[in-house]
């Protein structure tokens, strides 16, 4: 934190004139200020720079002790006294408060107003009295719902505002008691309440609970039942031997910090008791323990001093609202509660904790003097000392910014005392840290700016994110990475930032700290479609053989480099070479520059002096050197374009190799090879097909298996239909791919049969083919994804006759193939047999392929030999299949005997044989 000397973030201030000394004050929303004195209290009027003006005064029952006011429900609440005697009363609508003497109406909680009286409350002040069975001590009112707790010895007493509506047009505000916490051997001094927070402060100790409406999966649930009248006498009576010690010794507790569930161990009994019919959905069922704290006394004096008595307790909600609209209007009033943060003070230091999500001490300020009062805002502490009003940054607003967008504050993360041991920039960082936090907090409610204000806020907000980055950009410390989110917040180009940036060289050295080196290193990873000049961008390159030799070859594989002369990035490529630097990434940066340079000997040279699996390595440690990104879409480089003429598997595998290092997506090689093919989206390159093969080569996963043989099945159906070859040379053949892995399986002997007996296919058409078909013979394949996509090719073809009796027959439609090759290829039938009629389908020789031979027969035809021949072959395996019985019931009843008679002399002969 940075306390401010001699300067506060007040615009005016002003003197406030009083009737009578004041006792107690406190704000009234941002338009009113309240004074109590006596047993009066007077309201003034506060608006923009005109002085404070008078504006209401009313009578209170007693002197007032404490005075509160919630903005929710509008209402004032006071604890007074009287004759000995504590009241807590609630003054509501005293806008309406005419005069000192003018009337007001008084009424007890829940009391419900008939219709004749309603009139009395509607433009008047009136006061409602809240009975306690204890003494009040302390109040707070709940910024968010208006819910009022009161603070008792040993307990506390939560009131819920609500509404009882008269009619269409009013309703009267109204409390219910809907709830105690019963927290023994605690005497509140001071309590603070927000949206189910609770934080307690004795005059040693802070206690912080979560209230909630309703129990939670796998939560511990705090609720207790009450004492007994005899567990409350036993109590009772631990309590009194306890006060006699205390009157004999001097009992010192040890300073203790529990945070979170650790603080159940703090010793102090806590439950609940539900008093109320409160709405189920406000109704607190239950609790957790957030934070215990307890500070030790001094002993070396028997009486508690003031010196170390807590003070000032606070609980800060912090909200941020719907964003402007271009006429300046809240898209929404709502406002969302970030974070909450809990701040108390001892006479010489001050604690803030963050109590959301998780709890955790964010700041200890240290007074320079003893504090009487201390007030918490979003961007400031002001402490009021025996001397002075100190104010100290806080940083509240930062951490509720970070919760809502982690990328945005970055400085949280450090403790700025301690952190920077860089001297000439520690004080620069350490105000405009404070100053950034300070613009970012304005930021955060749009609904406190006007239009103008709110571009100008945005404007300095830039501003200080840029003067950051130029700060971190020159430290070499741990912290040096926050160049790059200050930069990026700014706005500013990387031309901008280097134009920043001091080239003077001393003592003929060039120092370059870690700061920007990370901040250029990034911006140059990231695609940000800018070009640095030639001139920037020898200075890059400048910059990083000094600082970083490593990075030099990937830098100059930055689409931002593209300007760079490539005699220049040539010479320092040598110049890794020369100083011993040399790797496979070097050789093929060198590469890629000599094909700009046009010198395609060297270029040749480069390429020869590696194997090209450390090739595939080298562009897998640097994709940029095959593919890039400018306005989102993919570019390949002109070494890619070269290597698809010169060396096209090298590039395929190269690609593959990114891929399978997720260098690369699915989606975005396929475009990869469209864009380098020169093809639009429908079109569908041989490279590409290339490369899906090598994917099933490649043995990717089975969820992308399926997509992949959809993919070649579709292409290899397409270009079949179409008779279309491919437009380049494929890498692979057939035999190739069956050889390379499982997938493609071996084509069954019975489709060679059916395919010799087309002899017009080309050798392209052919390949095609024969992927197709071994892809179907493979174990992999799901033949019934394919069945919808076999239309455009048809069967009158061989090819696709070919095909859909294959995937027919993994279908094991056995008995509609027989058909079909009955009809169209007889002399393929008996192989087909052979293959595929085993096991379970070896009836269908006697069953389906005997009878129908033999009615083919019957017709005769061109096609009667082939038949003939087919049903010879036939007979012969059911000879020795059968007994001589079932052979004779299958044989036809009109056959010729002597035609069958041999393979009957067979089957009586096999038994004996055997």
């Amino acid at each position: 934190m940075v306390q401010l000397y001699n300067l506060h973030p007040f615009g005016s201030q002003q003197v406030v004139p009083c009737k009578l000394e004041p006792e107690r004050f406190c704000g009234g929303g941002r338009d009113a200020l309240f004074v109590a004195a006596g047993c009066k209290v007077e309201a003034f009027t506060v608006a923009g720079q005109e002085l404070c003006q008078p504006r209401c005064a009313f009578s209170t029952l007693g002197r007032v002790l404490r005075l509160a006011y919630s903005e929710a429900g509008d209402y004032l609440v006071a604890i007074e006294e009287k004759n000995k005697a504590t009241f807590l009363r609630a003054y509501v609508n005293w806008r309406h408060k005419r005069t000192e003497n003018s009337r007001v109406c008084i009424r007890m909680i829940g009391h419900n107003v008939e219709g004749p009286f309603s009139g009395a409350f509607r433009d008047q002040m009136y006061i409602v009295e809240m009975p306690l069975s204890e003494a009040p001590l302390c109040i707070s009112c709940c910024p968010v719902k208006g819910d009022l707790l009161v603070g008792c010895r040993n307990k506390l007493v939560l009131f819920s505002l609500k509404y009882q509506i008269i009619d269409e047009e009013f309703s009267l505000l109204d409390f219910e008691c809907s709830l105690v916490i019963h927290i023994d051997n605690i005497t509140p001094v001071e309590i603070s309440f927000c949206v189910g927070y609770v934080a307690v402060m004795s005059d040693l100790e802070v206690l912080i609970l979560k209230l909630e409406s309703g129990p939670k999966n796998g939560e511990r649930v705090h609720h207790h039942p009450r004492k007994t009248n005899d567990q409350m006498r036993q109590a009772e009576g631990i309590s009194n031997e306890i006060s006699q010690l205390e009157a004999d010794f001097v009992i010192c507790q040890k300073p203790l910090e529990l945070l979170g569930e650790k603080s159940e161990q703090s010793g102090l009994s806590v439950t609940l008791e539900s008093t109320g019919l409160a709405d189920e959905k406000r109704k607190y069922s239950h609790f957790q323990h957030l934070l215990y704290r307890r500070f030790a006394p001094d002993i070396s004096s028997y009486v508690l001093s003031d010196d170390i008595k807590l003070h000032s307790l606070q609980l800060l909600p912090i909200y941020q609202t719907g964003p402007l609209t271009s006429d300046g209007k809240n898209l929404s009033q709502e406002k969302e509660l970030l974070s909450l943060f809990c701040f108390f003070s001892l006479p010489h230091v001050g604690y803030l904790y963050m109590v959301v999500k998780s709890v955790e001490l964010m700041s200890v300020y240290q007074y320079p003097e003893k504090s009487q009062q201390a007030v918490l805002t979003p961007q400031f502490l002001h402490v009021i000392t025996s001397n002075n009003l100190q104010c100290f940054t806080v940083r509240c607003s930062a951490a509720a910014a970070r919760e809502e967008d982690p990328y945005m504050d970055t400085t949280l993360k450090i403790d700025y005392s301690n952190t920077y041991k860089t001297a000439k920039t520690q004080s620069c960082i350490h105000l405009l840290s404070e100053a950034h936090l300070l613009v970012r907090a304005a930021l955060m409610d749009a609904s406190q700016l006007e239009p103008g204000e709110k571009a100008e806020l945005l404007e300095a907000f830039k501003e200080s994110c840029g003067h950051l980055g130029d700060c971190y950009s020159r430290l070499d410390s741990q912290h040096s990475h926050l160049t790059l989110p200050y930069y990026k917040m700014s706005g500013l180009s990387m031309a901008e930032v280097l134009g920043r940036m001091d080239w003077t060289v001393e003592d003929g050295l060039q120092k370059y700290e870690k700061g920007l080196i990370f901040y250029i290193n990034h911006s140059l990873y990231e695609n940000l479609d800018e070009e640095l000049s030639e001139e920037l961008a020898a200075k890059v390159v400048q910059m990083f053989y000094v600082a970083e030799p490593k990075q030099v070859p990937h830098i100059l594989c930055s689409p931002s480099m593209k300007n760079i002369n490539p005699l220049t990035a040539m010479s320092y490529l040598r110049k890794l070479d020369t100083s011993g630097f040399s790797s496979i990434l070097v050789t093929l940066t060198k590469a890629a520059v000599a094909l700009k340079m046009g010198d395609l000997d060297m270029h040749r040279n480069e390429m020869k002096s590696h194997s090209e699996m450390k090739f595939v390595c080298g562009f897998i440690l640097e994709p940029r050197l095959l593919i890039q990104q400018k306005k989102g879409q993919i570019v390949p480089t002109e070494l890619a374009l070269y290597l698809k003429e010169t060396q096209p598997g090298l590039l395929v595998a190269s690609v593959l190799g990114l891929q399978k290092n997720n260098k690369i997506g699915i989606e975005e090689a396929d475009s990869f090879f469209k864009v380098l093919c020169a093809k639009d989206e429908d079109t569908i390159p041989q490279l590409l097909v290339d490369f899906w093969e090598a994917q099933i080569v490649a043995c990717l996963p089975d969820v992308l298996l399926q997509e992949l043989f959809f993919k070649l099945t579709s292409q290899y159906i397409w270009r079949l239909s179409k008779r279309q070859s491919p437009d380049t040379t494929p890498l692979r053949t057939s035999e190739d791919l069956i050889n390379a892995c499982s997938h493609y399986g071996l084509i069954y002997p019975w489709v060679h049969v059916l395919i010799s007996s087309d002899s017009l296919a080309d050798k392209n058409y052919t390949e095609d083919l024969s992927k197709l078909q071994s892809l179907i013979c493979g174990p992999s394949f799901d033949i019934a994804s394919i069945i919808p996509f076999l239309e455009p090719l048809s069967e009158d073809t061989i090819a696709g006759l070919s095909v859909h009796v294959l995937c027919r027959t993994r279908l094991k439609e056995y008995e509609q193939c027989i058909d079909i090759l009955l009809e169209r290829c007889p002399e393929a039938v008996i192989p087909y047999a052979n293959h595929e009629l085993k096991e379970e389908n070896r009836t269908l020789w006697w069953k389906k392929l005997l009878p129908e031979l033999c009615q083919r027969i019957k017709c005769g035809g061109e096609k009667y030999q082939l038949y003939l021949s087919s049903l010879k072959e036939t007979l012969s395996i059911v000879a020795v299949e059968l007994e001589l019985k079932d052979f004779m019931n299958v044989l036809p009843d009109d056959g010729t005997a002597a035609f069958f008679l041999p393979y009957l002399l067979y089957c009586s002969r096999k038994k004996s044989l055997t």
